[in-house]
C-alpha cells in the first residue's frame, strides 16, 4: 500500500503554464507580473485593499510587527494552542509573548481569557503591542468579541489566517478583521507555491512599507543605500505564478476538503467518545485538517495508538498542535487559561487526532481510513450510541 498523507499539494495543472510564462520572459527574479498579479488577485478575494506576497506566512507575521514596532521589552499576545511560527517573530522582535488559552466552540483563542488578560495588563500599565489571533485548521476564531476586546483596549490585531484562506465569520474572510491578515502557501496549505506567505491589510501606506522592508529596506538611490535594517523576505515570481494557477481552483479545494470532513463525520459521529472540531454558527470553514477527539476512557484507546495504527498501514496523521505554553522555547512566558479550572488547548493536545484531509484523497483512499479508525475505535461494549 502506497503512502497516504495528511495534507498533500494538490496542484491544478495549469502552474507549468506561469512557470514557463516566467522562464519566456526571464522573470526570475522576485519581482515581475506573475507577483504584482497574485498580490492584486488575493487582496480582490478577500476584500482587502492591499497585499504583499512573501517567503512564507512566518515572514508575513515579522512584518506586521516590525510595522507595528514592536521591539524588546514588549509584550503580545498570541493564541497558544498553534504551531511555533505563530510566536517565533514575537521572539525575533526581542518581545516577550504572552499565550492565551483556547475555547471549546472553536479551538481558538479564548475571549473570556484575552478579557482577564488585558485587564489585569492595564493594572500593571504594560498593554501588549499586538494581539496574534489564530484561525486553527480553517475555524475562525470568535472575531466580534476579540475585536471589541482590543478595541476598547486599543491594542492591534494581527490575524494568522495561515490555515483558513477561504473561510468566512458572518460572511468575511478570516484575515481580514484586523489591522493586518497572514496566509501561508506552504506545501501542505489548501493552496501552495511550495513555500510562501502573503500579508493583507486595509492600511495602503502600511503595506507599502512592508514591501520596502521585505526587499532589504533600500532607499531611492541610484547606488545601495539603506538607512532602516530590512529583510529578504519577498516572493519569486516564478512561485507568484504557481500561486494564480492555485487561486483559480482555491473554491474548488475548499469544497473538496468540506467533502472529506462530511465523510469522516457521516461514518464515525456516532462512536461514542468521539467529537469533531465543531463549526461556529455564523462560520463556514475551509476544512483544511479534519480534527476530532478522542475520549479514552469511553474508548479505551489513546490519540497516540490510533495515530500508530494508521502509520503502520503507511497512512499520516498527527496530532493537535501541542500548545506553545507547554514548549521549552517559552518557558517562564505569562499564560491565561480559559477558566480557573478548564486548560482548553492542553485537553485538546492530550485527546485531539488530525486525519488525512487533502483535497485530491480518494473516497477509496478515505474509506480505507475509516475503516482502520472504526477497528481501532471500536474496542469496548459501550463505544456506539
Amino acid at each position: 500500500m502506497y503512502q497516504i498523507y495528511l495534507s498533500p499539494p494538490h496542484m491544478s495543472g495549469e502552474e507549468q503554464r506561469y512557470i514557463q510564462q516566467a522562464f519566456q520572459t526571464n522573470w526570475i527574479a522576485p519581482v515581475g507580473p506573475n507577483i504584482d498579479r497574485f498580490e492584486q488577485e488575493v487582496a480582490l478575494y478577500v476584500r482587502a485593499k492591499g497585499a504583499v506576497a512573501v517567503s512564507s506566512g512566518t515572514a508575513a507575521i515579522h512584518l506586521a510587527l516590525s510595522l507595528l514596532e514592536v521591539k524588546k521589552g514588549d509584550r503580545v499576545f498570541c493564541s497558544t494552542l498553534t504551531f511555533v511560527a505563530s510566536a517565533n517573530p514575537i521572539l525575533y522582535q526581542g518581545a516577550e509573548p504572552v499565550f492565551i488559552d483556547s475555547e471549546p466552540d472553536t479551538w481558538n483563542m479564548s475571549p473570556r481569557a484575552l478579557e482577564r488578560a488585558l485587564k489585569e495588563a492595564v493594572q500593571i500599565n504594560q498593554l501588549p503591542k499586538a494581539v496574534i489571533v489564530v484561525h486553527l485548521y480553517g475555524q475562525s476564531a470568535r472575531m466580534n468579541e476579540i475585536m471589541e476586546l482590543c478595541q476598547k483596549y486599543k491594542v492591534p490585531v494581527i490575524e494568522d489566517a495561515a490555515e483558513s484562506l477561504g473561510s468566512t465569520y458572518r460572511g468575511q474572510y478570516t484575515g481580514t478583521f484586523g489591522d493586518f491578515g497572514i496566509y501561508s502557501f506552504n506545501g501542505n496549505k489548501i493552496i501552495t507555491t511550495s513555500g510562501g506567505g502573503m500579508l493583507v491589510s486595509n492600511n495602503e501606506e502600511a503595506l507599502n512599507k512592508a514591501k520596502f522592508l521585505a526587499t532589504q529596506a533600500r532607499d531611492p538611490a541610484i547606488h545601495y543605500e539603506h538607512s532602516t535594517m530590512g529583510y529578504n523576505y519577498r516572493m519569486s515570481n516564478i512561485l507568484a505564478g504557481i500561486g494564480l494557477a492555485q487561486l483559480n481552483v482555491l473554491q474548488k479545494r475548499i469544497e473538496a476538503r468540506r467533502a472529506v470532513f462530511q465523510r469522516y463525520y457521516k461514518r464515525l459521529s456516532h462512536i461514542n467518545g468521539v467529537a469533531f472540531m465543531p463549526e461556529l454558527r455564523e462560520t463556514i470553514t475551509n476544512r483544511w485538517l479534519t480534527a476530532l477527539t478522542i475520549d479514552c476512557d469511553k474508548l479505551n484507546i489513546k490519540p497516540k495508538e490510533i495515530i500508530n495504527v494508521l502509520k503502520k498501514n503507511k497512512i499520516e496523521a498527527r496530532p493537535v498542535w501541542k500548545p506553545l505554553h507547554l514548549q521549552s522555547l517559552f518557558k517562564g512566558c505569562l499564560y491565561y487559561s480559559h477558566s480557573e479550572v478548564e486548560h482548553i488547548a492542553e485537553t485538546l493536545f492530550y485527546t485531539g487526532v488530525c486525519l488525512p484531509s487533502g483535497s485530491n484523497l480518494s473516497v477509496g483512499e478515505q474509506t480505507a481510513v475509516i475503516k482502520l479508525l472504526q477497528t481501532s475505535m471500536m474496542t469496548s461494549s459501550h463505544s456506539i450510541v
